[in-house]
């Protein structure tokens, strides 16, 4: 008897979108299939899989001992968010070589099918960093008596949603600085920056829009520029690791003393990078907006503008929205817009409905009709009843005005 090769064996995923990438989120089903092509006649104590997802870091720093010694220091954690295995062939022992309990695979190519659902709790995003990573994956082993293990592992990719249509990420981030050069006994005047963006949420591909105002009463000619940086935290044994990386910048004019530079809305954009992480105990990815002042021979002026970088675009309300916000706290006349002096009132009830439709909607409903429609008799008639029922009467005075309070949103001002 010729004993069976295993030619190949390989895994492939049941993708949820159109791009064929292998791509889900926290409760996401995740499905596809163990192909296992032989030569020949084979016989398998068991075709496993084993799904993980988890959090690692692991950096070492030199430490000296004295003075002729040395050591390293290891720093080392790890989060698991599950742990799934599932036997699709054969049976759980693969430790002995008997022949008992052996499923015999037959020449040719063969699908087995697996499927798991990933936990409804928050998941981190799938990431890769200098010291750290996130990472999803599922490994298939086939196990044959006197034969080595056959294994392939397969990663995919977890995205946690980050909806920047939330009020914290649509708000606008500003801020001021200032500085003054000193030269010994020598005083120049000061170098001064303000900066705005409309919000703190974007997703990549987006260009961010500065307005920044930057003067200049100093003798020396400076350079306002802008930038966008990563920040990787990594956490471990009580201790951090930080590494910051640049992600894209822009440079401006350059001004000379007494001068003043204007930014209506220069853009920056934002290039493909991994989306913000903030759940995660052990590794954060932050981001910030820096626009600063590049003053030769001293301390750059900086202000330092929070970003997070979602998952989920701007929707076109939240777009108009924050458009009309930044507007008006960019608009320096923007006290002069005003209000109608009165309200107009909506149109009134015979305007929009007719007596006619009104009497033909009150009409009885059969029980049938309703059952037909999915919904019970009494709760169907109700609908229908008060369906054509005129609204309140219009009043531009509120019967009920609302306890005035301190802590009404106010458009916020340069």
């Amino acid at each position: 008897m010729v004993l069976g090769k295993v030619k190949s064996l390989t895994i492939s995923f049941d993708c949820l979108n159109d791009s064929n990438v292998p791509v889900y989120s926290s409760g996401d089903t995740v499905s596809g299939r163990v192909n296992l092509e032989v030569t020949g006649e084979i016989r398998v104590k068991s075709l496993k899989i084993h799904a993980r997802g988890h959090a690692k870091v692991r950096w070492t720093e030199s430490r000296n001992a004295g003075s002729n010694t040395a050591y390293t220091q290891n720093y080392t954690e790890e989060v698991e968010y599950f742990n799934h295995k599932d036997i699709l062939v054969g049976h759980e022992r693969d430790d002995d070589n008997s022949e008992e309990g052996l499923h015999t695979i037959h020449s040719g190519r063969h699908e087995y099918a697996f499927s798991f659902e990933l936990p409804q709790t928050p998941l981190a995003t799938s990431f890769e960093g200098r010291h750290g990573s996130v990472r999803y994956w599922v490994k298939a082993e086939l196990h044959r008596p006197w034969f080595l293990p056959v294994k392939l592992k397969k990663e995919f990719t977890v995205f946690e949603h980050i909806d920047i249509n939330t009020p914290s990420l649509l708000s606008p981030q500003a801020g001021t600085k200032e500085k003054t050069l000193c030269c010994w006994f020598c005083t120049s005047g000061p170098i001064s920056l303000s900066a705005k963006i409309e919000r703190k949420g974007y997703t990549p591909g987006e260009s961010i829009q500065i307005f920044a105002e930057i003067e200049n009463c100093s003798s020396r000619v400076v350079v306002p520029k802008a930038a966008i940086y990563q920040t990787q935290a990594f956490y471990a044994k009580g201790k951090m690791k930080e590494v910051k990386q640049l992600v894209a910048n822009l440079r401006g004019d350059s001004l000379s003393s007494g001068k003043t530079e204007t930014w209506n809305g220069k853009q920056l954009k934002i290039p493909p990078v991994s989306p913000s992480i903030l759940d995660c105990s052990i590794i954060r990815v932050e981001y910030s907006l820096m626009v600063y002042v590049d003053i030769p021979g001293a301390m750059d002026l900086f202000l330092n503008l929070p970003l997070v970088i979602g998952t989920i675009p701007l929707h076109p309300f939240g777009s108009r929205t924050s458009s009309v916000s930044s507007q008006c706290s960019m608009n320096m006349n923007w006290l002069g817009l005003t209000l109608p002096e009165r309200p107009e009132a909506p149109p009134s009830y015979a305007e929009v409905v007719t007596e006619e439709q009104r009497q033909s909607s009150l009409a009885p409903v059969g029980a049938c009709d309703d059952f037909d429609r999915g919904l019970p008799g009494p709760l169907f008639a109700y609908i229908q009843e008060f369906r054509f029922l005129p609204p309140p009467l219009y009043s531009e005075i509120d019967p009920n005005p609302d306890q005035p309070t301190d802590d009404r949103p106010s458009c916020p001002s340069r």
